[in-house]
């Protein structure tokens, strides 16, 4: 993606930002994914017999001295007065700020620092968002009030229903991605400002009745932030030390809890119609639409998504009508699509935070006059990397899939049973690579 927020057609795809056809062969493209999926299928069919991945029973200890530090009162301290801070600044711009994205690094700053800027943190670091959370923080402060000051004690917070699990952090992510890529003038500061103040409201009452584990599972970027971290090679184990490991092994240990299917198909098919938003056919049916452009938008997202999720779990009932009964087909391979998503936002959103996100640096600053970032890669790179991230991931997720396939049914059926998710990788792989030939 490469800046343009004064383009016309960009306020109708993004809420910054937009994205240009890139110069690649479909050929090659489609080639080179096709073999790569089949030859890592046929390969772990033949060599891959056994499951390999631990969970969160895995990992190197780091070094005590490191975990303290990671640990200690005055880091974490200091990491929630970091996001505070940098959610009042944020405010402070909306509030007293130009109604001008190229001026005012608000917009930059929430579409493109928080939630792209996420993705590689969470990656290297782990769930940060956990401690950055200015909501959080906000929770901790109010539960800390002098108890002089409160007419009567805090109640107990009400447990969470187990049945609710994720959906609250699929909802929220829902509602983020329609507030980027359907809602009417997404980067104007009152669109930001009423979405922002409704949603710390509604996060911060929840957490006034569940108590602050809602944010882990309630807030919709925690959820976000600790689900790609799953795939950083920084983690805990179950014993609580913080250690080294293999990052397939935190995708496996990935919970089985309700709403996590929803959440990774919001991921999925929000960026994928984020994708398909550039085509000018869509904007023409936007723009033409007798619905109205923001109830159009909304469908095609819902039907993207939908589209994502129905393929999903067509893939897990097929799985179980191969490979006999079992209780949990949808979120048993769940975790497999994770790094899929990854793949989708790294070929969809490298450019946009390599220039948007120094932009809204420099204008945050108070620079004047300064020049336009340009992007870090040329045309054929950029093509060559968004294909690369779309069929790494995927890749990925067949080794991921494979490995849980081999622990949960019998070797005859357990490379059978695949058969369905190869087909369901295949379909994601032409459908990602088609949108960035789109």
């Amino acid at each position: 993606m490469v800046p343009g927020p004064a383009d016309p057609l960009t306020a109708l795809a993004h809420g910054i930002g937009s994205r240009h056809d890139l110069p690649i062969s479909p050929f090659y493209a489609f080639a080179g994914a096709f073999a790569a999926l089949f030859v890592s299928f046929l390969a772990l069919g033949l060599l891959w017999s056994s499951s390999r991945f631990r969970g969160d029973r895995s990992g190197l200890a780091l070094p005590a001295g490191l975990e303290r530090v990671a640990d200690a009162p005055a880091t974490r301290t200091a990491l929630r007065g970091l996001g505070l801070a940098a959610a009042l600044a944020v405010l402070l711009h909306l509030l007293l700020g130009p109604d001008d994205p190229a001026r005012n690094p608000a917009p930059g700053a929430v579409y493109v620092l928080l939630w792209v800027g996420l993705v590689p943190a969470s990656l290297l670091l782990g769930p940060v968002w956990r401690l950055l959370n200015p909501l959080r923080t906000l929770y901790r402060l109010s539960r800390r009030l002098p108890r002089a000051r409160r007419r009567r004690p805090a109640p107990a917070p009400a447990p969470l229903p187990v049945r609710l699990g994720q959906w609250p952090a699929a909802a929220g992510l829902f509602a983020f991605t329609w507030l980027e890529l359907a809602a009417p003038d997404p980067a104007s500061t009152t669109t930001l400002l009423i979405a922002l103040a409704l949603y710390a409201t509604v996060q911060l009452a929840l957490a006034a009745r569940f108590g602050e584990r809602w944010f882990a599972d309630g807030d919709a970027f925690e959820a976000y932030s600790a689900l790609l971290a799953r795939l950083s090679p920084l983690g805990r184990r179950s014993d609580g030390r913080l250690v080294l490991r293999n990052p397939f092994h935190g995708l496996d240990a990935t919970p089985e809890r309700p709403g996590l299917v929803a959440t990774v198909c919001v991921l999925l098919g929000s960026t994928a119609y984020d994708g398909y938003s550039d085509n000018p056919s869509w904007i023409n049916a936007l723009q033409t639409s007798p619905l109205g452009r923001t109830p159009t938008a909304t469908l095609g997202l819902l039907a993207a998504i939908a589209l994502v999720a129905t393929l999903y779990c067509l893939c897990a009932a097929a799985t179980r009508l191969v490979c006999g009964p079992h209780p949990g087909p949808l979120t048993a391979f769940a975790h497999s699509l994770v790094p899929i998503a990854l793949g989708y936002l790294v070929a969809h959103y490298f450019s946009l935070l390599v220039t948007e996100g120094p932009r809204s640096v420099t204008i945050a600053l108070g620079t004047d006059n300064a020049p336009e970032p340009l992007p870090p890669l040329g045309p054929g790179a950029l093509a060559a990397l968004q294909v690369i991230a779309v069929v790494t991931g995927h890749v990925l997720g067949v080794i991921a899939a494979h490995d849980r396939s081999v622990r949960l049914f019998p070797p005859a059926r357990a490379v059978a049973g695949q058969l369905p998710l190869l087909a369901l990788m295949i379909t994601y792989t032409i459908g990602g690579i088609g949108l960035l030939l789109n």
